[in-house]
């Protein structure tokens, strides 16, 4: 007698992640209650499960949710509003002031939003916020039904959310403690960057992520002027600092690393440490470029994130992968680097270990939540298909994601969003572009 499910999905391929560098065709996955129950031939799916919904995707590949393993999600209302600089001057003359100027909690709320129905169009079902109003970036999540990991924001200047460095904690626990309950959010302790966070305050963030069992989520390394900076203020290296104030650890996310040395890719290395590697928005900032082989054969955890709007300026873990991957073997003068299906483990499971969330998410494994997506491949001008990793990460854009699940629960279908209209995101956006005078400040004359 066939068991009733919820869904069943029969797709063309089916990539799980785990086991590695696996393909599968003629396969289906099986969902109940929002977890994967079964991964199996189609065939036999066919005589064990009575589905509720049965959804066949032939010519599509389906594979774990992405997870975009640094962002700040609100900043989708700045997309483009402060191209072509460095860092510090990007942050100084035009990011810092306009956030001094605007940000709110409806601010937060809808630029989360935004950004939210942005990355699940991709095929990003978990992402992993810093940003400030963490509650109003929760509302924004659940709404939407994407996955979040919020980082309770730290940092050692006043912005229009908190005074001070113990404001920001005071509040992002909280937020922490009102949110507890909802299943597709969880926490991070997000001290900005070694340049706006005081020993002080590393070693009080040290400590809460110890008794709170929580992830740290940091900038670090970024440009080489941080680190010249950090060596004129501390007399050591950011990372060194790190190091004795207590941060590095297998709870600890750094963010960018783009600037390491021999010795501070074996501390990661030996700390258990995970590195966000953002490739675009380094480039775009011309940060530099993370040293990710060198990273990889140490046996650091490299997970991919797309970094704000406003410093990339697309949320697209697909494009990431792409541009990873080719970063990775041009720099190492090595073709044979980060192939198709590391750089997709980058930007599902190891996302997911460094948030800690491995049991849960990453990998087309039984027990775990139905975080997933589904991918066509079958356009003429993406013919011949010989391997769909390799599509995935050379070949297909975010417009050919068909399906989203998070939880189960589809979120896409058929490239749309499931709720708002591509109208309503539309006016959100409209109405923050007025309210801001992106065009008057970006010298563009409306027509």
């Amino acid at each position: 007698m066939s068991v009733p499910i919820d869904l069943l999905i029969e797709p063309g391929w089916i990539i799980p992640v785990e086991p590695a560098a696996t393909v599968l065709e003629g396969h289906a996955l099986a969902v109940d209650k929002g977890r994967i129950i079964a991964l199996l031939p189609a065939g036999e799916a066919a005589s064990r499960y009575a589905p509720h919904e049965h959804v066949r995707l032939p010519g599509e590949v389906l594979l774990p949710g992405l997870v975009n393993a640094h962002t700040h999600a609100a900043m989708s209302l700045l997309r483009g509003y402060a191209d072509d600089l460095p860092l510090m001057r990007w942050l100084d003359e035009r990011i810092w002031p306009a956030e001094r100027e605007h940000i709110s909690h409806d601010f937060v709320r809808d630029g989360t939003l935004l950004a939210a129905w942005e990355m699940l169009r991709g095929g990003i079902t978990c992402f992993n916020d810093m940003y400030f109003f963490p509650g109003a970036a929760a509302e924004a999540a659940r709404e939407a039904g994407i996955r979040a990991v919020l980082g309770v924001t730290v940092l050692d200047f006043p912005s229009a959310y908190a005074a001070d460095a113990n404001d920001y904690l005071t509040k992002g626990l909280a937020v922490r403690d009102v949110w507890r309950d909802e299943p597709l959010v969880t926490f991070t302790l997000a001290p900005h960057a070694p340049y706006t966070v005081s020993d002080r305050t590393f070693e009080q963030v040290a400590t809460l992520a110890a008794q709170l069992d929580l992830p740290m989520h940091i900038h670090v390394h970024e440009t080489r002027a941080e680190i010249e900076e950090g060596v004129s203020r501390y007399g050591v290296r950011p990372i060194e600092r790190l190091r004795c104030l207590g941060l590095l650890g297998p709870n600890l996310i750094a963010v960018h690393a783009v600037h390491l040395n021999s010795q501070e890719i074996s501390q990661l290395a030996a700390n258990g440490c995970f590195v966000a590697h953002c490739p675009t928005s380094n480039l775009k900032l011309a940060s530099g470029i993370a040293p990710i082989p060198e990273l990889l054969a140490s046996g650091v955890g490299v997970a991919l994130g797309t970094d704000g709007a406003a410093s990339n300026n697309r949320l697209d873990l697909l494009r990431e992968m792409r541009l990873a991957a080719l970063l990775a073997k041009a720099g190492s003068h090595d073709a044979t680097c980060v192939p198709a299906h590391q750089v997709l483990r980058m930007a599902t499971l190891e996302g997911a270990k460094a948030l800690g969330l491995e049991s849960a998410i990453g990998s087309l494994v039984a027990g775990k939540w139905a975080d997933l997506c589904a991918i066509r491949l079958g356009d003429w001008i993406d013919e011949p298909c010989y391997d769909p990793a390799s599509h995935v990460v050379h070949v297909v854009g975010r417009e050919q994601v068909s399906h989203v699940w998070v939880a189960g629960r589809m979120r896409i279908r058929d490239g749309a969003p499931i709720g708002p209209s591509p109208r309503d995101l539309i006016g959100i956006s409209g109405s923050w572009h007025n309210r801001l005078s992106l065009r008057n400040r970006h010298g563009c004359t409306q027509t």
